[in-house]
């Protein structure tokens, strides 16, 4: 998309949520071999800045820096995974992966013709939210939000400083106090994953998909 859009002044960031920095996002950004700058938020401060809570969204900024779309689900292509068959010898876990995988609400083709209308008319596309609208879209943060990414920065300072079992009880009210954020429950599993006793929290990514529902791990997109 960027390849495309380039040309008519469009301008691609992609910034990976990552606690681990460079040393777990190099090989994921140096793999895409991207032309565009490739950033990496090893703060998450894009959660409480823009309110990000699931990836991949995306936030549309016109050439004077105002924000024209709040963030919401940003899938460039159709993924794979909604169409890639399942072997006749997958594991049931494999299954039920798959399923709810197929269950999600993606509509990739709306999101890139919104776009390719935007870059094309600026400010006239009538998918350019106007100011009013774009705050009517951008939920505010609660106060057991806001806490919830103050235990979560706290999380992440003990953790990466070598104190994993200080940082587990942090972690733990992130997840009580913001159980919609995806991103924070993704690095927690990932952070704690070499130390599970250390966090009781009860869930993992297929388990928690299937709880909630499927069609509810990405809002549908209003375009």
């Amino acid at each position: 998309m960027r390849t495309e859009l380039h040309p008519a002044g469009f301008e691609l960031v992609t910034v990976a949520l990552d606690t681990g920095g460079a040393a777990d996002a190099r090989r994921w950004i140096e793999a895409a071999t991207p032309e565009h700058p490739s950033l990496i938020d090893q703060a998450h401060l894009l959660d409480s800045l823009l309110g990000i809570v699931n990836v991949p969204s995306g936030v549309w900024i016109d050439e004077t820096g105002t924000i024209v779309r709040p963030p919401e689900t940003a899938y460039p292509r159709r993924p794979a995974f909604l169409d890639r068959p399942l072997p006749a010898d997958a594991s049931p876990i494999d299954q039920a992966r798959s399923e709810a995988l197929r269950g999600m609400r993606i509509d990739a083709e709306g999101y890139v013709a919104a776009l390719r209308d935007w870059v094309a008319n600026g400010a006239a596309s009538r998918f350019a939210l106007s100011p009013d609208e774009v705050i009517a879209r951008s939920r505010p943060q609660s106060e057991d939000e806001a806490t919830a990414a103050a235990h979560f920065t706290l999380g992440q300072h003990l953790h990466l400083a070598g104190h994993p079992a200080a940082a587990a009880p942090h972690f733990r009210q992130a997840l009580q106090l913001h159980p919609e954020n995806w991103t924070y429950k993704r690095q927690v599993w990932l952070l704690t994953g070499r130390h599970p006793e250390l966090l009781d929290y009860d869930g993992d990514w297929l388990s928690e998909v299937i709880r909630m529902g499927p069609e509810h791990y990405y809002p549908p997109l209003d375009i």
